[in-house]
């Protein structure tokens, strides 16, 4: 009897140590959350990478096949213009005229 007492204290310590184990350890339950989130965001990431990585082999076909394209292109970035036009860059205004009056407000 008695040392079925010991070996059943024994078998229970045991079982008490792998459940920590389990749960702690390197290889363990919060071990593994942690490693499901980072392939998740790892996931997500990628997804967008591929999704930018479409769009500019789209646009690369584009580049190379549309010279419509290629002309809005150049305007729209370089700002160039054809013969007879008139370029007119205007400075943003809306957020510095409203950030000052924002803060002028305040001071009274």
């Amino acid at each position: 009897m008695f040392w079925k007492r010991i070996v059943l204290g024994g078998l229970i310590a045991l079982n008490i140590f792998l459940f920590v184990r389990m749960l702690v350890s390197d290889q363990g339950l919060f071990a593994y959350r942690e490693l499901k989130a980072d392939y998740i965001a790892l996931e997500e990431q990628l997804a967008e990478v591929q999704q930018k990585n479409l769009a500019l082999s789209q646009e690369i076909r584009l580049l190379q096949s549309d010279s419509g394209y290629i002309q809005r292109v150049i305007r729209q970035r370089l700002n160039f213009v054809k013969d007879n036009e008139i370029l007119y860059i205007f400075p943003d205004t809306t957020t510095e005229g409203t950030a000052g009056a924002a803060q002028d407000e305040g001071k009274d």
